[in-house]
């Protein structure tokens, strides 16, 4: 007698499948990722023109422009949650960067943890090509630099297997940019005036704060505490997680003071 297959159960076993043989498998990690993060991008983006486009009507009053930026946004905020949650996980709670492990931190990766990297691979492919192709109008050279530098760095630790846990705390200050394109949203809706976009302003620098600059203040810690790890890198990596960290913290610093004055002056503006 033949038993009953539930054809849910046979959908899940057949995805769990899939991604323990061919997603999370050692060879096609590099591939797989980068592709499932194009992927995203192009899913994200058309995801947030199809909601905006039905469900907030000043989206068909936006430039075409304006719509490419609006849309270019929904995909980066996808990507930030995704990346936070998965650089929180592993760096705090996966135990994969534990010290109470044996050999060097900054030698340690996973499956998972080199799967995720491409992800972001994938993002910041798509997203430097945006900006190259609409250059400046989706950012200046300052935001090329900061994704060349996260696009080389991340690359790096997918390849070689080498200083994922600084990646990790690195791409933790991602958290950041889901209230910066709330930001932008709600000014290009012209609701630059309103409570929520002050509220959205403050939790805007304290995040920032939080996220960008005391944790790489820890990251810098962590670092110096396990030097002498660090110096048995591969040359080129070792040079790498020491500059880029120091570049992208200087361009945070200056981020930051520029939020500040922007919070002040829309302070300013309601007294």
């Amino acid at each position: 007698m033949d038993v009953p297959v539930d054809p849910v159960m046979a959908y899940k076993y057949k995805a769990e499948l899939l991604v323990k043989d061919y997603l999370l498998a050692d060879s096609y990690v590099p591939y797989a990722a980068v592709l499932v993060g194009i992927l995203m991008c192009k899913l994200a983006y058309d995801f947030t023109r199809f909601i905006s486009s039905f469900h907030y009507k000043g989206y068909a009053s936006l430039t075409k422009m304006q719509k490419v930026e609006w849309n270019n946004r929904g995909m980066s905020t996808v990507h930030a949650i995704f990346i936070t949650v998965m650089s929180v996980y592993l760096v705090f709670f996966s135990g994969l960067f534990s010290d109470n492990l044996d050999g060097p931190v900054t030698s340690r990766s996973s499956s998972l943890s080199s799967f995720t990297l491409g992800v972001s691979i994938g993002y910041f492919i798509t997203d430097i090509a945006m900006i190259y192709w609409y250059y400046p109008s989706l950012g200046g050279m300052e935001y090329v630099v900061h994704h060349m530098l996260s696009l080389m760095s991340t690359v790096y630790a997918m390849l070689s297997g080498e200083a994922h846990v600084y990646i990790y705390m690195g791409l933790i200050t991602e958290t950041t940019t889901p209230g910066i394109n709330l930001r932008w949203f709600l000014d290009a809706a012209g609701m630059k005036n309103s409570k929520a976009y002050l509220v959205n302003g403050a939790a805007m620098v304290v995040t920032w704060l939080v996220a960008r600059i005391i944790l790489f203040m820890y990251l810098f810690y962590h670092m110096f505490v396990h030097y002498d790890q660090i110096k048995q890198m591969d040359t080129f990596g070792y040079f790498l997680v020491l500059i880029a960290p120091s570049i992208i913290f200087v361009m945070n610093l200056l981020w930051f003071s520029k939020i500040l004055r922007g919070l002040k002056k829309t302070m300013a503006k309601r007294h």
